[in-house]
């Protein structure tokens, strides 16, 4: 691992030159690991909810179900599980749960136009990386509003899975609302913490801890990113 440098934090200003090594290339791997599951979620959504026949096989049976609950479980089994992995495995397990996840928003192909749903992908990209960079170079501490977003995410997973069963359009519409304000909040909140993890154990040197960390890192984003996509397909998505 390269040298540690305490970064001045106080030079807002100061450039990519300024950032320690290290620091560069655990983000690097951050946000490496995060595209790739991005990138996997997005072709194992497009293969199956431009296929009518699988279409038919998940949505218009139980196994929706399976497909809808299945995600969230799985990424409460992964953060209590990660500490007994290695982090080869843990980079495995986030891929598989990357590719179920497009299985679980494969059904935006069937109700949203493919060039809506391509420019919002744009317009979500565009607004993470803004808010991503400001959380990775603000002088602020956004610790006093990350309790506050996690409680309001999970009241957002409440109402959402209330609101399977009642299908009421007001309450989608303020969900949409709610959940773009939240995740651009942890944005910027899990960006900042990926960073102040790294620095308070970087010295220590644990090339194992942070090789999980930088999985953990990439989860975090990878959820910020696709749930505020999903909410924004709310209001950008065209309906066929």
């Amino acid at each position: 691992m390269a040298e540690y440098r305490t970064v001045d934090t106080g030079r807002v200003g100061a450039g990519v030159s300024a950032i320690d090594e290290g620091l560069r290339a655990h983000m690097n791997k951050v946000y490496g690991t995060m595209a790739v599951g991005v990138a996997l979620t997005g072709l194992v959504a497009w293969a199956v909810g431009t296929n009518e026949a699988l279409v038919q096989a998940i949505w218009g049976s139980g196994l929706k179900w399976v497909v809808i609950f299945a995600p969230l479980a799985i990424v409460f089994a992964f953060g209590a599980m990660l500490n007994r992995m290695s982090a080869a495995t843990a980079q495995l397990v986030f891929y598989a749960y990357a590719a179920l996840m497009g299985l679980s928003i494969s059904s935006i192909f069937v109700a949203y136009t493919g060039v809506s749903i391509a420019q919002t992908f744009f317009i979500s990209a565009a607004a993470f990386a803004g808010l991503s960079l400001y959380g990775y170079t603000t002088k602020r501490d956004l610790s006093p509003i990350g309790a506050f977003l996690l409680m309001g995410l999970i009241g957002l997973i409440i109402a959402s899975l209330v609101n399977l069963f009642l299908g009421s359009p007001a309450i989608s519409f303020a969900i949409s609302v709610a959940g773009v304000l939240i995740f651009a909040g942890l944005t910027a909140f899990d960006t900042q913490t990926i960073k102040a993890e790294y620095v308070g154990h970087a010295q220590v040197g644990d090339a194992e801890w942070l090789g999980k960390a930088a999985i953990m890192g990439a989860l975090k984003l990878y959820l910020d990113f696709l749930n505020l996509f999903m909410m924004l397909m709310q209001f950008f998505g065209d309906r066929r």
